[in-house]
């Protein structure tokens, strides 16, 4: 049994929401691989709350080199995949290749921890059909709209589906993630 674990994202991805996962297992004893559209340099970002704006901001965060491109990937090879959110799911839910893998990873059950804006990805597979999930809160209709039964707290476990609304949330979704993820695939 497999104990690598494959992190889909892109450039503009919120920084806190790649890098916790990625280091959080590692730490755990998983081989972690991040797989971006392209083998290189991804530029992630900060989101953040600022006095009398309505919404969050961006600034500049951590770049970080992506190991594979997902042409590259082969799903197979991975026990769970982890989608960080940002503004990388905008234009990621678009790309084939991502959505090949995502299909893979729901076709054969495998655990999807996803946060903030990554359930786009998820969406755009059409696996969230039927299911109960969280996300970022702005994004409830769009839960909405891919059949999901939207639910505004910190972690939803839904089967082999773990999902959060953002980083602010993150000891709640990996320690729920972690569960499933020592269930299907322990590292020894």
């Amino acid at each position: 049994m497999t104990t690598k674990i494959l992190i889909v994202t892109g450039d503009a991805a919120e920084s806190l929401e790649v890098l916790y996962p990625y280091q959080r297992l590692l730490e755990e004893g998983y081989e972690v691989h991040i797989a971006a559209p392209a083998r290189k340099k991804l530029q992630f970002v900060v989101h953040d709350f600022e006095p009398g704006f309505d919404t969050y901001t961006e600034k500049p965060g951590y770049t970080w080199q992506a190991d594979l491109a997902f042409s590259e990937v082969e799903p197979g090879a991975y026990a769970a995949i982890v989608i960080p959110g940002g503004r990388a799911p905008e234009y990621l839910r678009n790309d084939p290749e991502l959505r090949k893998i995502l299909k893979a990873f729901f076709d054969s059950d495998k655990p999807v921890a996803q946060i903030c804006h990554g359930p786009l990805l998820t969406a755009a597979t059409g696996g969230l059909e039927g299911r109960r999930v969280t996300s970022y809160p702005a994004l409830e209709l769009d839960m909405q709209a891919a059949g999901a039964s939207f639910q505004d707290v910190a972690a939803v476990v839904d089967g082999s589906l773990v999902s959060s609304r953002a980083w602010p949330d993150h000891p709640v979704w990996m320690r729920e993630f972690l569960k499933v993820l020592r269930a299907t695939a322990p590292v020894t």
